[in-house]
């Protein structure tokens, strides 16, 4: 109740409006894209508590040091090690297997520069789980916020991700230079 009322009274004093499809009905991998700054995090959260979403989401392991792990933890955080992803995911793959149902948000485009492709980390977990995609966005341009369409992956990683490119075309995140265009390395191969 109290995060429904955070943010409902962020909604009502911030810049940025909610403008959403209705919450996924069930567990569902949540993008959140364009990351292009800390703040995407505040929305990211607004969004969830607002919708009644029980998320996790993935951050680098540095943001779980000293006093802020319990407080990241808390808020649905899950360490990954960059030097080891795949352990990450494998493991977010076996808590799903277990029944434990929860919306995963990732940021496929990984930190907020220098990359050149998304990570897919999103898609092995969604076609290892079968759970759905979910869209969500943070769009500059028209200071929006929210979540798109839901939908199954089809194991066709290009056609999927053309898909996924007409949805966030028009979109900016907060820093818009630090765009990263929705592209795997993996596209031609079959999952």
């Amino acid at each position: 109740m109290l995060r429904s009322l955070l943010a409902r009274a962020f909604w009502l004093v911030s810049p940025w409006n909610l403008s959403t499809q209705p919450a996924p009905s069930r567990p569902t991998v949540l993008i959140g894209a364009p990351h292009t700054s800390n703040w995407d995090f505040a929305l990211m959260l607004a969004i969830a508590w607002r919708l009644s979403i029980d998320i996790r989401w993935m951050g680098k392991k540095s943001l779980f040091r000293g006093w802020r792990g319990p407080l990241m933890r808390a808020l649905g955080g899950i360490a990954v090690d960059r030097e080891d992803p795949s352990r990450t995911v494998a493991e977010v793959v076996a808590r799903v297997r277990t029944g434990d149902g929860f919306g995963l948000v990732i940021t496929p485009d990984g930190t907020r520069s220098g990359h050149t492709h998304w990570k897919s980390g999103f898609y092995r977990i969604a076609r290892e789980t079968g759970l759905p995609v979910t869209l969500g966005y943070v769009d500059r341009s028209t200071m929006t916020s929210g979540l798109g369409p839901t939908f199954e992956l089809s194991g066709d990683v290009g056609a999927d991700m053309d898909r996924i490119r007409a949805f966030y075309a028009d979109k900016a995140g907060l820093r818009p230079h630090r765009r990263v265009e929705p592209r795997l390395r993996e596209e031609g191969r079959a999952y």
